[in-house]
Formats: C-alpha cells, sequence, structure tokens
C-alpha cells in the first residue's frame, strides 16, 4: 500500500470515525470463510456495518478525530474489525448471539456517545443500555400513567355519579 493510499483511508476512516457515535472493536480473528460470510449477513440484517482495519491506520485515524478515544487506541493489537451502529446495543446484541454458536467475535471496546467501553466482559453491559428511542419511550409511559390513572378515576367517578342520580330520580317517582 502506498503513503497516497494509507493517507486516503486514514481520511476515510476519520470520517466515519467522526460520523459514527456508536463505535465497537472487534476480534473475528478464527473464524472461517462460511462463519465470517454468516457475521457479514447477520450484521447487515442488523443494520450494522463491518469492516476489517489495519491497527495502525485506525489508530491515526483516531489520533486525527476531534473525539476523545481513551484507552481504545490501548486495544488495538492483533485482527481488528470495526463495527458501526445507529442503535448503542445492537453489535453488542449481534456479537452475544452470534457467540452461541461460535467462541468469536470478541468485544475488544466500544464508543458509545462519549462512553468508552474496553474489554470482552462489558458485552453484558452494552447488550443491556437501552437506545435513545427506548429510553423517551420509558419516560413517556412514566408522564403518561398519573394522568391515565386521574382520567380513569374521573370517568369511573362519572359513571358512579350518574348511577346515583338516576336511582334518586327514579325513586321520586
Amino acid at each position: 500500500m502506498t503513503r497516497e493510499e494509507k493517507a486516503t483511508v486514514i481520511q476515510d476512516l476519520t470520517a466515519q470515525l467522526a460520523d459514527s457515535s456508536i463505535i465497537y472493536l472487534a476480534d473475528i480473528s478464527g473464524l472461517d470463510a462460511i462463519r465470517t460470510s454468516d457475521l457479514r449477513r447477520a450484521c447487515f440484517k442488523a443494520n450494522v456495518q463491518l469492516a476489517v482495519v489495519k491497527n495502525t491506520l485506525l489508530a491515526k485515524a483516531m489520533e486525527g478525530s476531534e473525539k476523545e478515544f481513551g484507552e481504545l487506541p490501548d486495544v488495538l493489537k492483533g485482527n481488528t474489525s470495526l463495527m458501526f451502529a445507529e442503535v448503542g446495543n445492537a453489535p453488542a446484541k449481534l456479537i452475544k448471539n452470534f457467540r452461541k454458536k461460535s467462541e468469536r467475535p470478541l468485544l475488544k471496546g466500544a464508543f458509545i456517545e462519549e462512553a468508552i467501553y474496553v474489554g470482552d466482559d462489558k458485552l453484558e453491559t452494552l447488550v443491556n443500555i437501552k437506545s435513545k428511542e427506548e429510553v423517551i419511550g420509558d419516560i413517556i409511559a412514566l408522564l403518561q400513567s398519573p394522568a391515565k390513572n386521574v382520567i380513569s378515576g374521573l370517568k369511573s367517578g362519572g359513571g358512579k355519579l350518574a348511577g346515583i342520580l338516576q336511582t334518586l330520580s327514579e325513586k321520586e317517582n
């Protein structure tokens, strides 16, 4: 690879890192061609972009990025694959499901909305992260709950009051 090609790859990687707020680093070494193809298919279905990169080029792209990646450049050893996603826990769920049949991919680290996770032991934590939409849904449900109780109380109270009035009017006749 020539210097110009490397510079182009670094620029592309830097742009991808800047555009994405959810970045996973994984080790997929040891997967045969069939398993790698299955992983790529699973990534496509889950709307996760998978790319195998050279560690040195990724490290330079991280240095050139405006984001602070903390300890992530330290895990760039051996085989490294990048996973980009729109939903914070999508790659973690994908890795967890894929590992039911295989011991790879291994999670090296993740960058999610400014938070940094390093190590395969963080996989379960990442699986349980709620997406922005899920958190907003939970908040809306919590906010609606008291209002629903008040409305149902008023409806049932109104029904009781009408029943009492009707009973009283029938007694007078």
